[in-house]
């Protein structure tokens, strides 16, 4: 059995003074949980455990991101965290940088067809 993404949230967030690029994912991350109410599950009875949850996070330096980290952020699902070329760094003149991650947030159930009818 197949799955179909049900979600497709994104977000953005930064660290503007300890070029820290897991806590700008993070802060991604929680920007895209934020758009965000599901009540599919309890109203179809779908335990959340069944949701697999696909995190990529882009940012300039992708191996300083700590994808650990981020994937505890969420709240349900069986997470996969990927961190990508992406994002911004803003260069500080006076020394230092700015960090900005991106985050797409995918929720995928396994396919359901013919096990709901709409009335």
């Amino acid at each position: 059995m197949g799955e179909k993404r049900i979600i497709l949230e994104m977000g953005t967030g930064n660290d503007l003074y300890g070029q820290d690029y897991t806590k700008a994912a993070r802060r991604a991350v929680q920007d895209a949980l934020h758009h965000s109410s599901i009540t599919l599950f309890s109203k179809l009875g779908v335990d959340h455990t069944a949701m697999r949850v696909q995190l990529t996070i882009g940012v300039q330096q992708p191996s300083a991101v700590d994808c650990d980290q981020v994937a505890a952020d969420l709240p349900r699902g069986r997470a996969q965290v990927r961190a990508v070329q992406g994002g911004l760094d803003v260069v500080d003149p006076d020394g230092g940088r700015h960090v900005v991650a991106a985050a797409a947030i995918e929720a995928f159930l396994p396919d359901m067809d013919g096990q709901y009818k709409l009335s």
